[in-house]
Order: C-alpha cells, then sequence, then structure tokens
C-alpha cells in the first residue's frame, strides 16, 4: 500500500508540473475583453503607452484633455472601434471631418507615435483601440485625476462614417433630454452623463461652441441670463462677435484648467460654466443634485468617472474575429 502511495504522490507531482504550466500557456479568449489580454503577446505595452502619454503631455499640457476627448469620441460613435482615427478614403468620408470633431479633435499623432512603437515590439498584435484607450486613462492619472482598470482586446473597425458622428455626438448646444438619450443608447445612464461631464474639468473650447451665451442666446439677442456677468464680460473679449474670433479658446476651467479635479462642479453652481450643456445640468433635479454633491466630494466624482470611463470604454467593442488589428491608425489594412 505504501509505494503504491508513493507512486500516485509522484504521478500527481509529474500532472502538476507538467498539465497546469500549459493551461497558463493558454491564450485568452479572443472574444472578451481581458485586463491581462497581452501580458503574453506585448509585455511591454503599458510602459510604451505610458511613456507615449507623459512625453506629449511634457510638450504641450492641453494634450491630456485632448486624449480624453479623442477616446470619448470614438467610443460613442458606434462603440469603441478607434473609427475616429481614420483618415478619409475613396470608399468613405470618417468621422475626422464631421462637424464635432474638424479642425477641433487633437492627439492623433500621439496615437500614431504609440502605435508605431508598439508595432516594432510587437506586430500585428495591439490594436489602435486599445491603445486609444489606454492613452486616456494614462493621461487623466497624470494630471491629477482618478485611474481605472482597461479591459483589452478591442478590434478596430475597417470603416467610419461622418454622418454617424454627426448624428451620434452630444452637442454643447443640445439639450439635456438628448444628449441623455444618445448616453442612454450606449448603454450609459444619467449618472453617467454628470459625471463623465466632469472631465470638462481640464481643456479649452472653441468660441463659437458657445458664442451664442454670450451675445444670442436662444434668439434672444441678449447673453444668457444665468451666465456670471464677470465671466461674461471676460468671455466677449476673448470672443467678439464676428466670425473671425470663432476659433479662439477659452478654458472649460478657468480655475485649473490643466488639473483635473471637482472645480468643474463648483463652477456650475456659480454659473459661471462655459458651455450651455454643461450649465444645464444645474436646471435639471436629477442631474443638480449630482452636480452639488460632486462639488463637494472629490473622492465620489473621482470613483463615479472611473466607473463610467470603464463603461463607455466597453462600450460597442469588437472582438474575436470583428474587424481588424491595424497596422496603422489611420488606414485599414
Amino acid at each position: 500500500m505504501t509505494c503504491r502511495v508513493v507512486v500516485i504522490y509522484f504521478s500527481f507531482l509529474f500532472f502538476l508540473a507538467t498539465f497546469v504550466p500549459l493551461v497558463h500557456m493558454l491564450p485568452y479568449d479572443r472574444n472578451k475583453l481581458d485586463i491581462n489580454f497581452y501580458d503574453r503577446s506585448c509585455p511591454n505595452l503599458l510602459m510604451i503607452v505610458r511613456y507615449g502619454v507623459w512625453s506629449a503631455l511634457k510638450d504641450d499640457s492641453r494634450m491630456a484633455a485632448s486624449l480624453l476627448r479623442l477616446h470619448f469620441h470614438d467610443c460613442i460613435v458606434n462603440g469603441c472601434d478607434a473609427s475616429v482615427l481614420l483618415d478619409d478614403t475613396p470608399y468613405f468620408t470618417g468621422e475626422k471631418n464631421a462637424l464635432p470633431n474638424h479642425n477641433s479633435l487633437r492627439g492623433f499623432e500621439v496615437i500614431d507615435d504609440i502605435k508605431q512603437h508598439v508595432e516594432r515590439l510587437c506586430p500585428y498584435t495591439v490594436s489602435c483601440a486599445d491603445i486609444l484607450a489606454l492613452a486616456a486613462r494614462e493621461a487623466i492619472d497624470m494630471v491629477g485625476g482618478p485611474s481605472w482598470p482597461v479591459s483589452l482586446g478591442r478590434r478596430d473597425a475597417t470603416t467610419t462614417s461622418k454622418e454617424a458622428a454627426e448624428q451620434q455626438l452630444p452637442s454643447p448646444i443640445e439639450s439635456l433630454e438628448n444628449i441623455t438619450a444618445k448616453f442612454y443608447s450606449k448603454g450609459l445612464d444619467l449618472r453617467d452623463v454628470v459625471a463623465l461631464s466632469g472631465g470638462h474639468t481640464i481643456g479649452f473650447a472653441q468660441c463659437f461652441t458657445f458664442k451664442g451665451r454670450l451675445f444670442d442666446y436662444q434668439g434672444s439677442g441678449r447673453p444668457d441670463p444665468v451666465l456670471d456677468s464677470s465671466l461674461l464680460t471676460r468671455l466677449q473679449s476673448m470672443c467678439p462677435n464676428e466670425e473671425t474670433s470663432n476659433s479662439n479658446l477659452a478654458p472649460l476651467d478657468a480655475t485649473s484648467t490643466s488639473t483635473f479635479d471637482n472645480e468643474y462642479y463648483r463652477n456650475l453652481i456659480y454659473n459661471t460654466g462655459l458651455l450651455q450643456s454643461d450649465q444645464a445640468l444645474t436646471r435639471d433635479r436629477r442631474t443638480a443634485a449630482m452636480v452639488y454633491y460632486y462639488s463637494n466630494n472629490r473622492f465620489s466624482f473621482y470613483n463615479d468617472f472611473a466607473q463610467s470611463m470603464v463603461r463607455l470604454s466597453n462600450a460597442g467593442v469588437l472582438t474575436g474575429r470583428m474587424g481588424e488589428i491595424r497596422q496603422k491608425c489611420g488606414s485599414v489594412n
């Protein structure tokens, strides 16, 4: 009996030594997102992305907001599939030239540069959609915001649509009801609307996106009566009522333009929100309560923003055999 026990014991050890490592060598399920998706196929991915984002922010403090916006504009239009990165072709006009994006979206060269470095070490492996999702997370972390887990394994779209972008992207002059409906269509909810709007604590907006509030609010011929008078004077100086000022820039959060914090919500309480769609959050009983809460609870805002970013970055993703892994983010293979 003793010999049989010894044989069984050593047989079990042999099983552990041979079978268990094989289990760990099996590839991840390609039809599902996984935080560890590239651990074996591209183990240095996170380091490459983080360095690329750091280099970009070092030279341009606006880039954190630009990368976050680029990721949002990708995900809110038919899902997080890097379709926003595609250049126009004879077969389609892409999202880059949609009205909300044209001469407005930034950060394409940062993603292209990171992708180039990734391709050298891990060719045909990492999608542009995953790089963009990681870059947005790293950018916010580097300017004082929260971090969040980014599940990986997205595939890249092989087409893009200017019309889809113009229909699905929220507008700064759109009603809260319409904006909320667009979020709902992506599986997001009202809390996501308020939390993700907090991303406007960094970055700038072009004058044409809010000039109506300064001179002719809703066709009244007068400024928005809610807008703080001192802010109105400053903005009218920055954005005079002439077409040549349309591309001038104003900070979305003048209190802490380059730092991710909860000052955005305090601005809304004091009627110093820049965009009409932002200030509208204080005019609805449901969203106003969240604005006041976030204005006094930075930790809760950070936590909810992180959770909303997870939901956003998982919206409408392509996995498995869907789409492709682009070699260059601006064009299909």
